[in-house]
């Protein structure tokens, strides 16, 4: 490793910001840079970009055959137009809006867009609602709060149960392939017929700010969805923020490689708009960070060496295995990279210092990795830790435009935002609406917030777990879970990917291990790469080194809210259809905690030794300088 290798330049915008203490214990955080003029309208930029560099590609998607099938700014412009003309025809509107059920693609980004221009609302939907094994429940439940007008799925055949099961009959249905003969099914490019209509120039100029550009179904960790609405306000304020924290966006326009759901703010809103708003490039990637579809995000980025780099921890985890067993990959991947970027989740520290050491072997510099914290209801960035050298777990500063507020709640800070991104409200959900705003008009976040250095808070903010995911022991102690998880992930890395903690009106805390199974496949390297993952888990060597590192952690905790005594390793991974995991790869804790209540029983049972799988912390007579934290 080179640890004294620079980092490549990056232009950053001013992250100085006003800290107003209140009586009442509050804090209010503002940017001291005005936020800049932006667009009324998201598809202004289309517009602007179309004339200002007609042939510059802005979206690509591999063919049949795996060749790049890419649209230009001019091309993407010209049929948003004719597909515009086709959905004011058929009275779309907010109340009766578009909804679409299958992954990114090239026909999903130009519906989106078509909508938009004309001011009618659409909903892209998680495909795991609809290709759930089960019943198709929350697609249900979002379709009757949406009552669309019409509903787009790429592949008939493939969300053929949803469509028959989960659209509500007389609903028109468009399909890219695949059409259903039992059902009322367009074929997409039938929308693509030539038009001039003046009633699309004249709906696209009666949208305003305030008109909703889409829904944004939340991902249900609570209960059903909510449907988040987005106004062109708000993605417009929003990208304008996130240029002005990261003005290297402009120039060069942004190269993306990217396969983070559009149905999710992050993809959606974030990614794809950074590429929109600054007249950038976005390669649609058909991976994910799960095993059999990785080796295609890596096929991908083998093609193409982007600008910027944006991902879920889970796929910056995965990504540093690939860059590891390929020099020329990753000399490709870091050539012309400016920076990345990580959202959704925590990045474990070890992660971010092993694309520190891959990059500075690979081109002699280390990339600048930002972050910030943002939520659906937000478009998403409420703030950006734009700063060279950051360590994971910083959140920065707010963005221009945007006012934070930290309230004191059950002695943590919970991140308040009030601004132009954030959002009116739920749709057909004014309770919900009412619950999540306070009478100041700040949207409550949920999370949780710090300052880096309580003694000079221009350092920043740390992002400081969920108000939610906080819980007592027995003792009526409380435990910051949210903290306690990134230090369990930290110190057992690279052999665990995720931790849920248990302990709620117990007398001591334990966990729910989810291993990076990669990892400990190297580790017990005689097992074939096919070896039964119980097999691999209840290796010697693997089991010795995990009971190390929970002795050690529990050696070094204060006290019983951070002194994790008992352990279970998870030999099954959790996927979207049992709602433990979403879209983006990160962990519903509560989902995790529920279906999996009898091996929560199993961990605080009395027989213990007798499941490999189960590790008890050695116990350990606690040194005097430390204060044990019960009440």
């Amino acid at each position: 490793m080179m640890p004294n290798a620079p980092i490549r330049a990056l232009p950053l915008g001013p992250s100085n910001f006003t800290c107003e203490a209140r009586t009442d214990g509050s804090i209010v955080l503002r940017s001291t840079q005005p936020l800049a003029d932006y667009p009324a309208r998201v598809t202004d930029r289309l517009r602007h970009w179309a004339a200002v560099a007609p042939e510059r590609t802005f979206l690509a998607q591999r063919d049949s055959a795996g060749a790049w099938r890419r649209l230009s700014y001019a091309q993407v412009l010209d049929r948003v137009q004719r597909i515009a003309a086709a959905l004011l025809q058929r009275g779309l509107s907010a109340e009766r809006p578009l909804a679409i059920l299958s992954d990114n693609d090239l026909e999903n980004a130009l519906l989106g867009l078509a909508a938009q221009h004309v001011g009618i609302a659409f909903a892209p939907i998680s495909p795991a609602y609809s290709l759930v094994q089960g019943e198709p429940t929350k697609l249900r439940h979002v379709l009757e709060v949406l009552t669309p007008g019409l509903v787009f799925a790429a592949d008939g055949q493939r969300y053929a149960r949803a469509l028959r099961e989960g659209v509500p009959a007389g609903t028109e249905i468009v399909v890219t392939q695949n059409a259903l003969p039992d059902l009322q099914v367009t074929l997409f490019e039938s929308l693509l017929q030539e038009r001039n209509d003046p009633a699309v120039q004249a709906a696209h100029e009666s949208v305003g700010p305030d008109t909703i550009a889409k829904f944004l179904f939340s991902s249900g960790s609570t209960g059903m969805p909510k449907g988040v609405i987005n106004t062109h306000r708000m993605l417009c304020s929003n990208q304008q923020m996130g240029l002005q924290a990261l003005p290297s966006l402009a120039d060069p326009p942004p190269v993306i490689v990217d396969w983070l759901p559009w149905n999710h703010t992050f993809g959606g809103n974030h990614n794809l708009g950074f590429a929109l708003y600054n007249g950038g490039t976005l390669y649609i990637d058909d991976g994910k960070p799960v095993p059999g579809l990785f080796e295609r995000s890596i096929a991908n980025l083998r093609d193409i060496a982007p600008t910027v780099y944006l991902n879920v921890p889970k796929g910056f985890e995965s990504l540093v295995h690939a860059l590891k067993a390929d020099t020329a990959l990753a000399k490709h991947f870091f050539s012309r990279l400016q920076f990345m970027f990580y959202a959704g989740a925590g990045l474990s520290q070890h992660i971010w210092d092993s694309l520190d050491q891959l990059a500075s072997e690979a081109v002699g510099e280390r990339i600048a990795m930002i972050t910030g914290l943002g939520c659906t209801e937000t478009a998403p960035s409420a703030t950006f830790a734009n700063f060279i050298g950051g360590r994971s777990g910083g959140i920065g500063t707010p963005v221009a435009g945007i006012d934070f507020k930290m309230v004191p709640i059950g002695g943590k800070f919970e991140a308040r935002v009030r601004g132009p991104s954030v959002t009116p409200g739920y749709w057909r959900a004014p309770q919900l609406t009412a619950k999540a705003f306070d009478d100041e008009g700040y949207f409550c976040t949920g999370d949780a917030v710090k300052f880096i250095d309580a003694d000079d808070p221009s350092r920043g903010l740390l992002f400081d777990g969920r108000i939610t995911e906080d819980f007592k022991l027995s003792s009526g102690t409380w435990v910051s879970a949210g903290p306690l998880r990134s230090k369990f992930v930290l110190h057992c890395a690279p052999l665990v990917r995720d931790v849920v903690l248990t302990g709620l009106n117990r007398a001591e805390l334990g966990a729910l291990v989810f291993p990076d199974i990669a990892a400990c496949r190297q580790l017990c390297s005689e097992f074939a790469a096919d070896a039964p993952l119980q097999q691999v888990l209840s290796h010697p060597l693997l089991l010795e080194k995990l009971q190390q590192h929970l002795n050690t952690l529990a050696n070094a905790a204060s006290g019983s809210a951070t002194r994790i005594t008992r352990a279970y390793l998870m030999t099954e991974i959790p996927t979207v259809d049992t709602g433990e995991a979403t879209d983006k790869g990160s962990l519903n804790c509560a989902a995790v905690l529920e279906r999996r209540a009898d091996l929560v029983e199993q961990l605080y049972s009395d027989d213990s030794g007798t499941n490999p799988l189960q590790l008890r912390a050695a116990q350990a007579v606690p040194s005097p300088s430390k204060v044990n934290n019960e009440p």
